[in-house]
């Protein structure tokens, strides 16, 4: 029996904010010294415990501030559980904040070799495979343009085909195809069907789009303020979400 591609083995994490709030660095800096400066702790996760089987192709869910994206960062190593342990087996490909691993200052085309490097691709990886970056991007005309210039829609596009441009073993999307057009956004569907299906990529989704959560995964999590709801297949998980909008509309 094959490993697990994730396991999330009782998750919490913590974070301590500022109870009061400060003007400036120098003013935090001076309570901090003084010990005037007091925490409260908030927990944005507590005692999440699940797995994902190689090929799973799972949906999160949950309103805003529930703790998606910590768990999706925690997954993708950028963060660290306070209590728990996430084992990850294969490849990670974390398309996890719109940006991350580009330097605006530069060109796309610098970027696609700066991020490329930072998802562990060899220069001579991206040479062959720049192209077919580009065109899945559609940005050619603008390369030589600083990504500072562009629209949050176009990096979207360069950080998604940049990191598509290997096959993962798993890949991690948190709400980077919400910035895009429905054209772009159909386009990464159907890329991303193309992995699960004919390379059996694990994939993690968060999309604020039930609909999309329904047509992109099979199975669903339900994480809400932090605790895990519910989880199973997709069509299940999604009609028990939409129960708690419906009360909150009513």
């Amino acid at each position: 029996m094959s490993e697990p591609a994730i396991r999330i083995d009782h998750v919490s994490m913590v974070f301590n904010i500022a109870s009061e709030q400060l003007n400036s660095l120098k003013e935090y800096f001076i309570k901090l010294a003084k010990r005037e400066l007091f925490f409260k702790e908030f927990k944005a996760l507590e005692d999440i415990d699940f797995t994902v089987e190689q090929g799973d192709v799972y949906g999160i869910v949950g309103t805003n501030g529930s703790g998606k994206s910590t768990l999706l960062k925690i997954i993708a190593g950028v963060l660290e559980p306070s209590k728990g342990s996430v084992t990850v087996n294969g490849s990670i490909a974390p398309l996890i904040e719109l940006g991350a691993g580009f330097d605006m200052e530069l060109t796309a085309r610098e970027n696609i070799y700066l991020n490329g490097a930072l998802l562990g691709y060899s220069r001579k990886y991206i040479d062959t495979h720049f192209d077919e970056i580009v065109d899945f991007a559609e940005v050619r005309e603008f390369l030589d343009m600083p990504m500072k210039n562009y629209s949050s829609g176009m990096v979207a596009r360069v950080a998604f085909a940049v990191a598509t441009a290997t096959i993962p073993d798993i890949l991690v999307v948190d709400e980077a195809l919400s910035v895009g057009d429905f054209l772009f956004q159909e386009k990464c569907e159907r890329k991303i069907n193309e992995l699960v299906r004919e390379h059996n990529t694990t994939l993690l989704f968060v999309s604020h789009s039930i609909d999309q959560v329904e047509r992109v995964c099979e199975k669903a999590v339900w994480i809400e303020k932090g605790h895990l709801r519910k989880i199973g297949t997709v069509e299940e998980v999604c009609a028990a979400y939409r129960g708690l909008e419906q009360e909150h509309q009513a």
